[in-house]
């Protein structure tokens, strides 16, 4: 029960960020602490850093439409944000933002078997992505690469 109760919660938030030209990318509902928690997070439809405001902008429509539809009887928090740090990378303009920052690389290896590689993120051109390892610049094929993940400095 909990589980519908949870999609249709998260379908009402999905929808209503549509209207204001949002993207639903992360939901989350955490009821075992009170009140109990709506964790939505965002990014803009057509790309685009999130700033506080779009946040505060997206959380009245959202709240309306919660209680429009009555699913919830009880006290909530509802928290409107962006992605975290743990984000993966796929546009040139993250890429340029997050230059320096830790990342892990999920690549293939000649084997085509699955590789983490580590470092800090320095460039990605149209054939490599390049991280430094330990003041030594890896050079990857983008052909490679499956996945660029930012890190904590202590992950």
């Amino acid at each position: 029960m909990l589980e519908q109760f949870s999609k249709n919660i998260e379908q009402i938030a999905a929808n209503t960020a549509a209207i204001e030209g949002y993207q639903l990318v992360g939901f989350n509902i955490i009821e075992k602490i009170k009140p109990m928690t709506i964790q939505v997070q965002i990014c803009l439809e057509g790309g685009g850093d999130v700033s506080l405001d779009d946040c505060s902008h997206l959380s009245k429509p959202i709240a309306e439409a919660i209680e429009k539809s009555k699913l919830i009887g009880i006290p909530y928090v509802l928290e409107i944000s962006s992605p975290g740090l743990n984000d993966i990378l796929k546009t040139d303009k993250e890429f340029e933002t997050f230059k320096g920052f830790p990342i892990e690389v999920s690549k293939k290896d000649e084997t085509n078997s699955q590789v983490i590689e580590s470092g800090l993120l320095h460039t990605r051109s149209k054939e490599h992505l390049l991280i430094n390892v330990k003041g030594k610049i890896s050079k990857i094929p983008r052909n490679q690469v499956m996945q660029v993940r930012l890190v904590s400095p202590t992950s």
